[in-house]
């Protein structure tokens, strides 16, 4: 079992800046491909980046290829996604999740086993 909880969500303006972290506990965190997803009201929940168990590899959406970068620190048990040149359709509850398989990275949220409760992200035109 692993519990995962993510911060840093909030209100920003268009074309600002937010950090998400996603902080986990129980079993090893290194032994964990880690997801981030998202869900807009109304919408089905979407994938928008992984990373692999070492953080050398990753994988976007290309919705968000080249505004968001995802990383994390196995020393403290973290996923982060750091979010750039948001946008008002960037606007969900953003969720974490944690894969346990060893490949690929998925954008599947049936590959992935467990999950954080969700932070909101609001992006004002």
């Amino acid at each position: 079992q692993v519990q995962l909880v993510e911060s840093g969500g909030g209100l920003v303006q268009a074309g600002g800046s937010l950090g998400l972290s996603c902080a986990a506990s129980g079993r090893t965190f290194s032994s964990f491909a880690m997801g981030w997803f998202r869900q807009a009201p109304g919408k089905e929940r979407e994938f928008v980046s992984a990373i692999n168990r070492s953080g050398g590899s990753t994988y976007y959406a290309d919705s968000v290829k080249g505004r968001f970068t995802i990383s994390r620190d196995n020393a403290k048990n973290t996923v982060y996604l750091q979010m750039n040149s948001l946008k008002p359709e960037d606007t969900a509850v953003y969720y974490c999740a944690a894969d346990k398989r060893t490949y690929p990275l998925s954008r599947r949220h049936s590959d992935y086993d467990y999950w954080g409760q969700g932070t909101q992200v609001t992006v004002s035109s």
